[in-house]
């Protein structure tokens, strides 16, 4: 589900707790990390750097009432820098253009350029059991 799917919600709370989610075109390194590009003035981006803790969810919008699955996540979230901008631009570069998009540089993310790399590291991953219990999850492992 996670490789099928473009987009994540990502939902974050500024440093009251006020909630909003955004969904993102994201990449991701393995599962270990996932990557999207922003403007630091999106709400989203602001609450981070007020609240790194973040969740996020990815599911088939498309599948039939009642089948759908998605994986949920608990992360901490931050924008990228120093040695680890240069792997998560090509991450996020490699995964555009195989999507049709362009190529992502460290330049494109920096300076001048208005937009910034962030990242999610999960803590904890989950879907949902099919067991008819309200918001049951299931602790899941990627491989």
């Amino acid at each position: 589900m996670i490789d099928a799917s473009r987009y994540l919600v990502l939902a974050t709370a500024d440093g009251t707790g006020r909630p909003w989610s955004s969904p993102v075109y994201f990449a991701h390194d393995g599962y270990a990390e996932f990557f999207w590009v922003s403007a630091p003035e999106a709400a989203h981006s602001r609450n981070i750097a007020a609240r790194p803790q973040v969740g996020i969810v990815i599911f088939d919008s498309h599948a039939p009432i009642g089948t759908g699955q998605g994986v949920y996540m608990s992360a901490v979230a931050e924008q990228v820098a120093g040695d680890d901008l240069t792997r998560g631009t090509e991450t996020f570069s490699r995964r555009s253009l195989a999507h049709g998009g362009v190529k992502w540089t460290v330049e494109d993310v920096q300076a001048e350029s208005g937009l910034r790399l962030y990242r999610a590291i999960p803590e904890s991953y989950s879907i949902l059991a099919k067991d008819g219990r309200p918001d049951h999850r299931i602790p899941v492992h990627p491989a």
